[in-house]
């Protein structure tokens, strides 16, 4: 374990994280498959270990792009200390990745006009450190039952029944139309598979990306969607809504297929990545908040499934 490494600044976090992000990014130049596609679609969201919880936001992609790029094919992390409580033993020479946690704390600050003491709550971001499973010796996984595909597609089908969104089906290209709020989507004989995923799938996936849309009009999730094509605003919104989609793909089961769109937003996304080193950190958060918005549109009984 590097120890050095708990001597940055904490500042440094969005920087580290988000030139990760970049770095995958600029990898899948000119292409249509992206780090979290990748990742999100045979791992599932990444897991921590010890407490059996499912990490959230800016560290899922983090993650994702941790194992893409290291070759993991487990979804299971935990820092050092906790692999050790487990029983296992981190290999000499391994390289932790990256994640960051927020702690809400107390604080006092002076009201200008007053002069008064008011306390109020702050976040702040700590980081830490954590390695994947393939990275550790003496730790065996649990055994997890086989995914019935025809059941995970059976509960998509119900978790887009359950979102009540307007979905028109018609047209030569998938699109969320915000003045109408309606999503309109291809009959699925124009999808084709990929070598990772079925028509079927990639369908499904592509209609998670509109639906993350769909969870942005002001009477849900009420982010900015007036952005044009080329403007930052647009490219933040793309990026919410591809995560919102890997998201909503690993949450559910389906194998997510990628759009054929992707190349041609991936130069904006970099260009509001570099300018801003919080903006991955935003649209990751936004992403989980609209997939934890739709997903809780499901009955209790659904959602007792995926």
């Amino acid at each position: 374990m590097n120890a050095t490494k708990t001597k940055n600044p904490i500042q440094d976090i969005h920087t580290q994280i988000t030139n990760q992000i970049i770095a995958a990014l600029e990898s899948c130049s000119g292409k249509v498959t992206l780090p979290w596609i990748k990742a999100g679609a045979s791992l599932g969201r990444p897991v921590n270990a010890s407490t059996g919880n499912a990490y959230k936001g800016i560290n899922v992609v983090a993650l994702w792009a941790a194992a893409m790029a290291k070759g993991y094919g487990d979804g299971t992390w935990a820092t050092y200390k906790q692999w050790k409580k487990l029983g296992a033993q981190v290999r000499k020479g391994e390289k932790s990745s990256l994640v960051v946690f927020y702690k809400e704390m107390e604080v006092e600050t002076e009201n200008k006009d007053t002069g008064e003491i008011e306390t109020g709550k702050r976040c702040y971001a700590r980081a830490s450190w954590v390695f994947n499973a393939a990275q550790v010796d003496g730790w065996t996984p649990p055994a997890v039952p086989a995914a019935d595909p025809v059941a995970v597609l059976d509960g998509a089908e119900a978790f887009v029944a359950a979102t009540g969104a307007d979905i028109r089906i018609g047209g030569n290209r998938a699109c969320y139309n915000p003045a109408g709020d309606f999503i309109l989507m291809p009959h699925r004989e124009f999808f084709t598979g990929t070598d990772t995923s079925s028509a079927t799938e990639g369908w499904y996936a592509t209609l998670f990306h509109e639906l993350t849309h769909w969870s942005g009009h002001d009477s849900r999730c009420a982010r900015d969607m007036t952005g044009r094509f080329g403007e930052a605003s647009y490219a933040m919104e793309e990026l919410v809504a591809e995560l919102g989609a890997a998201f909503l793909c690993a949450d559910l089961g389906v194998t997510p297929s990628p759009r054929q769109d992707h190349a041609e937003y991936i130069a904006n996304w970099l260009e509001v990545l570099k300018k801003d080193k919080k903006a991955v950190f935003a649209a990751a958060s936004k992403a989980d908040q609209a997939a934890a918005w739709l997903l809780a549109r499901r009955s209790p009984v659904e959602a007792g499934g995926r």
